[in-house]
């Protein structure tokens, strides 16, 4: 996988990428604040209810934190090169979760309940599994004597992606607090593309370059921590 192996801040790409997030943010504050859900809705043929504000506010903090976090680990972690065509990729990704969330928990009634609460530490355990796994390896790799080994300690030890399983609870947390079974296709499409795309073609590029590799492969689980 010639992308992982090529190093470039990739300054523009990743201007375009926050300015298109940003915009996102302020389109997804709209629809649950502004009344641009209702309008959507409509405007697709459906009833807008007023709703439970505060699914609507978890659903934007939700956002706001995913936004700073990943902002953070695009400008600070990520070292590879982002070919243009991705710049506009990934915030197609990301308007389903701050679009396509805000949208779905627009018209929930529901009372805040105990699936909420479990929601929302799914969703702090899910953002942690992803960017602590990612600043351990970043410090583990500074380190001189590391370089050009794998890197397999820290939250790696569990699963060989376990920053991609965190990925999964986080988006997952999103449907727990919409309430809308049309949000579940989201996490579940995300598994599938980590699963059958990502990891494959990652774990390709990884086994040519570390010598490591097997022996880390025979003994850690993919993705999920003792299941897969």
């Amino acid at each position: 996988m010639d992308l992982y192996s090529v190093k470039s801040k990739s300054i523009p790409q990743k201007t375009v990428i926050i300015t298109i997030e940003i915009l996102l943010l302020i389109f997804s504050y709209w629809i649950l604040f502004q009344g641009g859900g209702a309008i959507i809705l409509e405007k697709m043929g459906m009833v807008a209810s007023n709703g439970n504000y505060q699914s609507r506010v978890i659903i934007f903090v939700f956002s706001t934190i995913v936004f700073i976090r990943m902002t953070f680990m695009m400008i600070y972690l990520l070292k590879r090169k982002i070919p243009w065509e991705e710049s506009f990729t990934v915030p197609t990704a990301f308007a389903l979760y701050f679009i396509g969330y805000a949208l779905l928990v627009y018209n929930r009634t529901a009372p805040i309940d105990w699936v909420d609460y479990v929601g929302i530490l799914v969703f702090i355990l899910g953002s942690y599994l992803n960017t602590a796994s990612e600043l351990q390896r970043h410090f583990w790799k500074k380190r001189p004597e590391n370089k050009g080994k794998l890197y397999t300690t820290g939250l790696f030890q569990h699963a060989m992606h376990i920053n991609f399983f965190g990925d999964i609870l986080w988006v997952a947390a999103y449907a727990m607090i919409t309430r809308n079974y049309y949000s579940i296709a989201i996490p579940i499409f995300l598994f599938c593309l980590f699963a059958f795309w990502n990891i494959p073609a990652l774990d390709k590029y990884l086994k040519g370059r570390y010598k490591e590799f097997d022996d880390y492969s025979a003994k850690t689980k993919k993705l999920i921590p003792f299941i897969y």
